[in-house]
């Protein structure tokens, strides 16, 4: 486009289950079914202003704590460039879920900028800038969720910000089921204790490495064997509701595995196609038994990232 011409493009960034049981801050899938709505405008003045948030209650309207604001920021500072943007932010992930809320509108506004700019910029480099915005929700540059809203699919964010796509075998979907309540990210982070002991750590390299393994081969068996966190969520799980009733009716209904979707309280579970209504109905089912209201969606596991809509 033409420097100094403004127009505007919206991008959808989806949902995003970070962890996947056995991968802490390192393995992450996408679930498209649902997301956050990013326009973003390019104009003539400088700086990035948010100009509405709607959606939800409670967003952070301030730019300096809104991560869709602070990653596009980082973007501005980091090209040096001459012109700035106006977001406007749709949320469709509610907040404190879990589902990557905040990576969402971080990724969402760098990648519609990208389509803005006049040299459009690797997803490299998009990826650190929404980096920058998941710092400000999170306390730190967690990648888990960052990278399959990004790249989508599943994947495993690596230390030096290498993104490593992991293929899903195929005919899988991802049922994900969240109660009414609100956890802050920190405050589930701060639970966590600072030191694992040997044995947990042994077997649970053992099962990330099986899970990958059953992933690249298809096998189902192994996949259901390594789907299980033996370090985080016995921390995590006293403040995730009806964990444990919504494991057993899952699985009772066929579900492969079971486990809490980031840092909660929402629960995802992988299950063949097949058993997708059962998994779901069960879900449903173990939280409405325990007064709970509730939203259960389905999606494929790992679809695609972060995309500008056509027509915009």
């Amino acid at each position: 486009m033409t420097q100094g011409s403004s127009r505007a493009v919206t991008c959808f960034a989806p949902a995003t289950v970070a962890n996947v049981a056995v991968g802490f801050d390192v393995l992450g899938f996408s679930f498209d079914t649902l997301g956050d709505h990013v326009e973003v405008e390019r104009t003539e003045t400088s700086g990035v202003f948010l100009e509405s948030v709607t959606g939800v209650a409670d967003c952070p309207a301030d730019g300096t704590q809104n991560t869709a604001t602070v990653a596009l920021a980082s973007m501005v500072t980091a090209l040096d460039l001459p012109f700035g943007f106006r977001i406007r932010l749709t949320k469709g992930i509610p907040l404190g879920s879990g589902m990557g809320g905040s990576a969402a509108s971080a990724v969402g506004a760098v990648v519609a900028a990208n389509a803005l700019l006049d040299e459009p910029r690797a997803l490299a480099e998009l990826y650190d800038w929404a980096l920058d915005g998941e710092a400000v929700a999170s306390g730190a540059r967690h990648a888990d969720n960052v990278a399959p809203c990004l790249y989508g699919g599943l994947v495993a964010a690596l230390p030096d910000t290498h993104v490593v796509s992991i293929p899903v075998p195929e005919g899988l979907v991802c049922v994900l089921a969240r109660p009414d309540i609100r956890l802050d990210t920190k405050a589930q982070r701060g639970v966590l204790a600072n030191q694992v002991p040997l044995g947990q750590y042994v077997e649970q390299s053992a099962r990330l490495a099986a899970f990958v393994s059953a992933c690249f081969s298809g096998d189902l068996d192994l996949l259901r064997t390594s789907m299980r966190d033996v370090i985080v969520e016995p921390q995590r799980a006293p403040a995730i509701p009806e964990i444990h009733a919504v494991r057993q009716a899952v699985q009772g209904a066929g579900a492969l595995a079971c486990a809490i979707a980031g840092s909660g309280p929402s629960i995802f579970a992988w299950a063949e196609e097949r058993d997708a209504e059962a998994v779901r109905a069960a879900a449903s089912a173990a939280y409405a038994a325990a007064g709970l209201a509730h939203d259960v969606w389905v999606a494929r596991v790992g679809g695609p990232g972060a995309h500008v809509l056509e027509g915009t």
